[in-house]
């Protein structure tokens, strides 16, 4: 977890936008010789001749993807940066840079937005990552936050969700469902707190859930585990909106179906336990909590071999042909036909 920084106030009227752009970004390094130039002109320049670049941005809305009453604006940042090098690993590249706009309200000091760039710098250091670029506004409606993050991969390592095929097995990374009972404590609280602001949570019984919620971790060692196993998925993407919706989205483009089998679903301790305290069944929050980021992924079944020693990574299913479907196969040994019940941004 981060430590907050002391309390201050300064206005950001005092500054104006571009000593504040100045002021955020000018300890941040630089870590790629194809980042020639990155924050400081009116454009960067960027040297992309190896390989192919990826491309992708997200919004983060405060009130809809984010609650400040319990989200320190420190984990913020670090996870802002996460959603999005998490989509650029789910393409089994390796991300060199971002871009970072910021709208903001006028509630908001100098010192919050120190603490935002924070997270954000760690970040980038931690994996290893330019920043570029941006740009700062004000908002009526609190902070909105804008990355756009670009990675590089070489032509024969680019991976698709449509490249999956019959008797692929299915395998994903990490443990899920943890991120998405992490957020039900913390709004849990949150009410308690409302009616009692003098009360002191204890949360060490749920760390590990919390953590998973403010502080995700994008899976680029997962990326390197496999080219170091010499496997290619043949098809990925990344768990954000819940594991029956990825998966539904990796048969639809690949054009295939599959079987889901409930008792290989990878679960950590603290959130079974934390389910049953909540009289929720784990399975339904793995299968539609999101926010996990962790990879799916599906790979040809003579790679087995080489990944079945590993702790990070649990093969959960396999692929079948379309006209099969997608289902979820029960403890019971009951087939299910899988729907996707995450997040839905317009719902």
């Amino acid at each position: 977890m981060f430590d907050n920084k002391a309390n201050q106030s300064t206005s950001l009227d005092q500054i104006g936008e571009f000593k504040l752009i100045k002021h955020l970004t000018e300890n941040f390094k630089i870590h790629h010789s194809s980042t020639l130039k990155g924050v400081g002109d009116d454009a960067a320049v960027l040297d992309l001749k190896q390989g192919q670049t990826v491309l992708t941005t997200d919004l983060l809305i405060e009130g809809i993807h984010f609650d400040l009453a319990y989200m320190p604006l420190k984990h913020l940042g670090y996870k802002a940066v996460m959603v999005n090098l998490s989509d650029v690993y789910a393409m089994n590249a390796v991300a060199r840079q971002i871009t970072v706009s910021l709208a903001v309200s006028n509630r908001f000091p100098l010192e919050a937005l120190e603490e935002l760039y924070a997270g954000i710098q760690l970040a980038c250091d931690k994996h290893e990552i330019d920043l570029i670029g941006g740009d700062t506004t004000s908002s009526n409606k609190g902070l909105l936050i804008s990355i756009t993050a670009l990675g590089q991969v070489t032509p024969e390592k680019v991976t698709y969700r449509s490249g999956a095929k019959p008797q692929d097995l299915l395998v994903v990374s990490g443990d899920l469902g943890a991120s998405y009972m992490g957020l039900q404590v913390l709004e849990r609280e949150k009410q308690v707190f409302l009616v009692n602001p003098q009360s002191q949570p204890d949360l060490t019984a749920y760390d590990y859930l919390i953590e998973r919620q403010l502080k995700p971790e994008a899976r680029k060692d997962i990326v390197v585990l496999l080219e170091s196993l010499d496997v290619k998925p043949t098809a990925m993407i990344d768990i954000s909106d819940g594991l029956s919706s990825e998966i539904l989205h990796l048969c639809e483009d690949s054009e295939v179906g599959c079987n889901l089998f409930e008792e290989k679903i990878p679960l950590d301790p603290q959130l079974i336990s934390t389910c049953e305290e909540f009289e929720i069944s784990s399975t339904t929050v793995a299968l539609s909590g999101g926010e996990d980021y962790e990879l799916l992924f599906t790979i040809d079944q003579k790679d087995y071999e080489k990944i079945k020693g590993s702790p990070h990574l649990t093969v959960i299913g396999f692929i079948s042909d379309e006209s099969e479907g997608a289902h979820l196969i029960t403890r019971s040994n009951q087939k299910v036909p899988l729907t996707a019940q995450g997040w839905k941004a317009f719902g």
